[in-house]
């Protein structure tokens, strides 16, 4: 586990995350399959408040991961028509949120 920011425009939450992958299979126009992969954040429903209110993911929020003066940024989307999100349990306390890395940040020299 380890802390990201999860972000919404201007508002913002530090919360934790355990990080998996899932893997999406999509047909293009031809019919060949491709295989995607996306970095999922596990985290607590109830832990996603933005402005005062629990929220659930929309695609186009960001989580950003910082690892020292590197910080990577992740959209939330998923392929394929998908939805970008799921819960992670059958009683609905974690989310298992779906992304692609769309830029990392240096900070420093």
């Amino acid at each position: 586990t380890q802390l990201v920011s999860y972000q919404r425009g201007a508002d913002s939450v530090e919360l934790a995350a355990t990080i998996g992958r899932t893997e999406f299979e999509q047909a293009d126009e031809y019919g060949v399959l491709h295989r995607i992969e996306a970095r999922d954040y596990i985290i607590r429903t109830a832990d996603l408040l933005l402005a005062g209110e629990t929220v659930l993911p929309k695609a186009g929020d960001q989580i950003r991961e910082t690892d020292g003066t590197i910080t990577h940024v992740y959209e939330v989307m998923a392929p394929g028509g998908e939805p970008p999100w799921r819960y992670s349990d059958p009683y609905r306390v974690a989310l298992r949120i779906h992304t692609k890395h769309v830029k990392t940040e240096t900070d420093g020299p």
